[in-house]
């Protein structure tokens, strides 16, 4: 059975860049997945926004104020590069600045998952190698003090981290992630949210586990593999999982 999107399954595997997609396709998944995120509870209200990258000068946004799990593509905003970069705050800065930083970024999903940002009130890292699957896709996630949502400061923060991380919480606020195409900043969503979870629940029963160094090293392996290695990776997982 297909997937209720407007083109292929066999188009979701390939790394095929949101980019490359026709501006009618790409509402059309902007839309659905803020379906998921909603269905997800991943959202609430109006909360959350969701971005794709059209080509080097234009990206689609979803509008602030509508809830997100019920938008129609003909909704979405379709902002200017140029223009949401001489901004002084808001989200079209937020988006636009990530997209500035990495050209390999095609989709970005700012959301509240509860589990993960439970943590950050907690005042809990998500800067461990616990799960396997989080080591690879996510890499270590660090935690941005908090600050006004999508005021300058937010936005300042998220542009320095993102140019390290695929993956980032925002303290009190939520978390952001970033792919290639919106498929793979969903899935880092998804990823991130179960860690978060599987996290907060095993740490109710004992202290948590860390892998050992020489599993991490290999699980590394993958992440470099895969293209999913970042500047810093090395430096991170020596100071916090011995990998050195």
């Amino acid at each position: 059975m297909s997937l209720p999107i407007p083109y292929p399954e066999r188009d979701l595997a390939d790394s095929g860049h949101s980019a490359g997609r026709d501006e009618s396709s790409l509402r059309s998944l902007l839309c659905h997945i803020g379906r998921q995120l909603h269905d997800a509870a991943w959202l609430s209200g109006t909360g959350g926004s969701l971005s794709a990258r059209l080509d080097a000068k234009y990206f689609l946004l979803t509008p602030p104020q509508l809830a997100k799990g019920f938008l129609q593509p003909d909704q979405l905003l379709k902002i200017a590069l140029d223009d949401a970069l001489g901004a002084q705050d808001g989200e079209p800065l937020l988006h636009a600045l990530c997209y500035q930083q990495r050209a390999d970024l095609n989709g970005i999903l700012f959301a509240t998952p509860p589990h993960a940002v439970a943590l950050t009130l907690a005042n809990v890292s998500m800067r461990t190698c616990v799960l396997p699957e989080a080591i690879i896709l996510l890499g270590l996630v660090p935690t941005a003090a908090y600050s006004t949502p999508f005021s300058a400061e937010q936005c300042e923060a998220v542009r320095v981290l993102i140019v390290q991380h695929d993956a980032l919480l925002i303290a009190h606020s939520g978390a952001l992630t970033a792919g290639t195409d919106l498929w793979e900043a969903f899935l880092r969503m998804e990823v991130l949210e179960h860690t978060a979870t599987v996290l907060q629940r095993a740490a109710q029963l004992a202290p948590l586990p860390t892998l050992p160094p020489h599993e991490v090293a290999r699980l590394l392996h993958l992440r470099r593999q895969r293209g999913y290695w970042r500047e810093g990776d090395a430096e991170r997982f020596c100071q916090m999982c011995g990998v050195c």
